[in-house]
């Protein structure tokens, strides 16, 4: 992925033009998670930490439901967000016009998505595209994806899991078997 210009979260939480030239490969694996509308500050901190250690990107699509100067994203995100990939984006069309991902690099993750999550794509290239906290995904998006919608599977006892903890199983599914591993082991 070289030369990319896309809109990042400044050290305010102000917007300045960052140009992306490279990703933390994992055998030429990159991962994007991609959040439409996210709501909660908390998780989306939580989810920047996990993308953090996952060696992700992770996009915001507007309209975000708080600052991203909050000091609540930040404490969520602890010592880490500002080493985060983080890119904001005006809406969906300019993101997918900035990163042009193909359709199969596309996945979408709604409670009422046919596929399970392991039964994700063996993609070098992925982006996994989740909604807001309390909305889900707009109904354009299922609709038009319904090939490409993903679920988590869960009990009848809870109607949904913590937008962050999707994210986490849904990232570091997406990663098995690509070689992934655990730096600290590395040591």
């Amino acid at each position: 992925m070289q030369g990319k210009q896309m809109e990042t979260p400044g050290e305010n939480g102000g917007n300045q033009h960052d140009e992306i030239t490279s990703c933390r490969v994992l055998d030429g694996c990159e991962r994007h998670v991609v959040l439409i509308a996210p709501e909660v500050h908390w998780n989306t901190g939580n989810i920047g930490r996990t993308c953090l250690g996952a060696g992700a990107f992770l996009h915001l699509v507007k309209p975000l439901g708080f600052s991203l100067g909050s000091k609540e994203v930040k404490r969520a995100g602890l010592d880490y967000w500002h080493k985060v990939k983080l890119h904001v984006w005006d809406d969906f069309d300019s993101f997918h016009n900035g990163m042009t991902p193909s359709p199969s690099e596309l996945v979408f993750f709604s409670k009422t998505g046919r596929r399970s999550v392991f039964e994700l794509p063996a993609s070098k290239r992925l982006f996994l595209v989740f909604g807001s906290e309390t909305k889900g995904l707009p109904s354009v998006f299922l609709e038009a994806n319904d090939h490409r919608l993903f679920n988590i599977p869960i009990t009848g006892d809870i109607r949904s899991l913590n937008l962050s903890t999707s994210v986490g199983i849904a990232l570091y599914e997406s990663l098995r078997g690509t070689g992934f591993g655990n730096f600290w082991s590395e040591s």
